[in-house]
């Protein structure tokens, strides 16, 4: 760290990093053409400094402002706190500040979140999660550059795309719960294309082991209550799943909440997966078994894409995938025997 009341310069910053004071400039800049190695030396070096670029004098003389519109599906999912770390870490070590909007509040009101967003002269946008507002996005990215994180919706050739590998983060847990030996595995389904990739890797799986992927599969949402909805109808049933994955954390807790409502023990009676690996999945009085998708890796590679469009708007559209793990915790179980 620096002494004294002095703030840091690009010069501090050049020697820390051990490159020149033009390197720093294009890093502040957004160039796409500086390596990946020479830019994180660079944002290391900001952040070891405290260096703050002066944002004012940079975006009049580029003729920005310097702020990004981050649209979120909807604030109280706890799935966007890792990810939105990840890129307002990115974000700021390039001077640019996030602007936040909530879609799911905003559209409550009758405002629509992407025209507010570029009603504020943000220079690019940041899709977070699956958002019923393709058409504004669409007609956004003719204007500024679009990033998708954590979403495939809208697919455009002009738009990035940082998502975890959700085909084999769902069909690994599915594998899971076919090891601990679960032949009736349910899986509550989510919207938009990354629904429809856990569902062929959840499909995948089964089929694989020679059972029916269609039996057990109910619309489940991206909420606790369409969680606790489509859980309930399958777990009423005669012969209902021994196992359940569910779309995400969120609707894992709903399908806990049906089980417990209609008297069946997790893990005991039913095994239970979510996805995210949210803090909701990390509560030790909750310790569910969870697909961690890498939110802080997607959140700072989506920054770092936004970053090099500003630079060069005219890059192609890229995909970036993030692998994923399974937390193994306590709702997983071997199916009780009769």
């Amino acid at each position: 760290m620096t002494t004294g009341a002095r703030q840091p310069t690009i010069r501090d910053v050049a020697m820390r990093a051990g490159v020149s004071k033009s390197l720093v400039s294009l890093v502040l800049q957004g160039d796409g053409g500086v390596s990946g190695a020479r830019r994180d030396a660079v944002l290391t070096a900001m952040a070891e400094l405290g260096y703050r670029p002066n944002s004012r004098a940079r975006a009049l003389s580029l003729n920005r402002t310097d702020t990004v519109g981050v649209l979120l599906n909807d604030l109280s999912n706890p799935w966007f706190v890792d990810l939105l770390a990840g890129l307002a870490t990115t974000l700021r070590s390039s001077g640019l500040a996030p602007i936040l909007a909530d879609s799911l509040t905003d559209h409550r009101i009758g405002v629509g979140s992407v025209e507010m967003l570029l009603a504020q002269d943000v220079d690019g946008l940041v899709i977070v999660g699956t958002t019923t507002e393709v058409d504004a996005i669409t007609a956004a990215a003719e204007r500024v550059p679009v990033v998708l994180a954590g979403t495939r919706d809208p697919e455009l050739p002009n738009l990035d795309i940082v998502v975890n590998d959700d085909f084999t983060g769902a069909r690994e847990a599915t594998e899971h719960l076919l090891a601990l030996g679960h032949t009736r595995i349910a899986h509550l389904t989510g919207p938009g294309q990354i629904g429809a990739l856990r569902l062929a890797g959840f499909r995948s799986a089964v089929a694989a082991a020679g059972l029916d992927p269609e039996r057990y599969v109910e619309t489940g949402g991206m909420s606790e209550e369409g969680g606790y909805a489509a859980a309930r109808r399958l777990l009423s049933r005669p012969d209902r799943p021994t196992a359940v994955l569910a779309f995400n954390d969120v609707a894992a807790i709903g399908a806990l909440s049906a089980a417990d409502d209609l008297g069946l023990l997790v893990p005991e009676d039913v095994s239970l997966i979510g996805y995210d690996n949210t803090h909701l999945a990390r509560i030790r009085h909750i310790s569910l078994t969870s697909v961690d998708n890498g939110n802080f890796p997607v959140g700072a590679q989506a920054g770092r894409y936004l970053v090099e469009r500003l630079a060069d708007p005219g890059l192609p559209g890229r995909l970036h995938l993030v692998p994923t793990s399974l937390e193994v915790r306590a709702t997983t179980a071997p199916p009780r025997r009769a």
